[in-house]
């Protein structure tokens, strides 16, 4: 049985990671298919930008999100004046640093995916006068769709176990922004709580070695699907 506390934070940790995998997703797409489909002047530059979170230190990525959306600046002004989006100290900036830094898992994945969906099939149905949207939606999408859920399941295990962007960004508030590796962290931090700290780390492995398991079915599921398909 999980303790209030323990709850609390299990319920942010799988809210927060589900609204940033959701959110990044479509545009997650779009990136995937332009890295996968086209050939364009500067493409090694956005592959890298995409890739950067993976390795800048995540309190690097936390301090920038701040520095771009924090009430004093320009940015963070507009969205919150004009649209009423507050990101810094609140779950939705531990929403967004989530997604952030598991975008390139996110984008790796889907781009594999294209990777592998043979592009004949999509000239196919163009010849026969389907657009490109329609080709996406149709073709392309129900072909990736098990390299898709492996990637949302990976980008999903990352965002649960975010800490150092969420922390530099939205601080560790509880009931709030303490998502679960912030709620283990303020255990660490107090004396005598090491009891209720290890429980907490047993909780986000066994999450963690589900999505991971899971990923790994989907794309044995999907390399399966792929020989069947020769």
């Amino acid at each position: 049985m999980l303790t209030d506390y323990e709850s609390q934070a299990l319920l942010l940790s799988l809210k927060v990671s589900s609204v940033a995998v959701l959110c990044s997703l479509p545009i997650g797409l779009v990136v995937a298919w332009v890295l996968s489909r086209c050939q364009f002047w500067g493409k090694s530059v956005l592959d890298s930008l995409v890739h950067l979170p993976l390795v800048l230190p995540p309190v690097v990525t936390g301090y920038l999100l701040l520095l771009s959306l924090s009430p004093q600046s320009a940015l963070g002004a507009w969205l919150e004046e004009y649209l009423g989006l507050s990101f810094a100290f609140s779950w939705r900036g531990a929403a967004l640093a989530a997604a952030v830094v598991a975008f390139p898992l996110l984008v790796r994945s889907l781009r594999l995916a294209f990777d592998n969906v043979d592009p004949k099939l999509e000239q196919a149905a163009r010849t026969l006068g389907a657009g490109p949207i329609r080709v996406f939606f149709t073709i392309s999408l129900p072909l990736i769709y098990p390299g898709l859920l492996a990637g949302l399941v990976l980008a999903f295990a990352r965002s649960l176990g975010e800490f150092g962007a969420t922390i530099t960004f939205v601080a560790n508030i509880p009931n709030e922004t303490q998502t679960l590796p912030l709620a283990m962290f303020s255990f660490i931090e107090t004396p005598g709580q090491e009891f209720a700290a290890a429980r907490l780390c047993v909780i986000a492995v066994v999450l963690a070695l589900m999505a991971l398991l899971g990923s790994e079915w989907l794309s044995r599921k999907n390399q399966t699907k792929r020989k069947g398909g020769r």
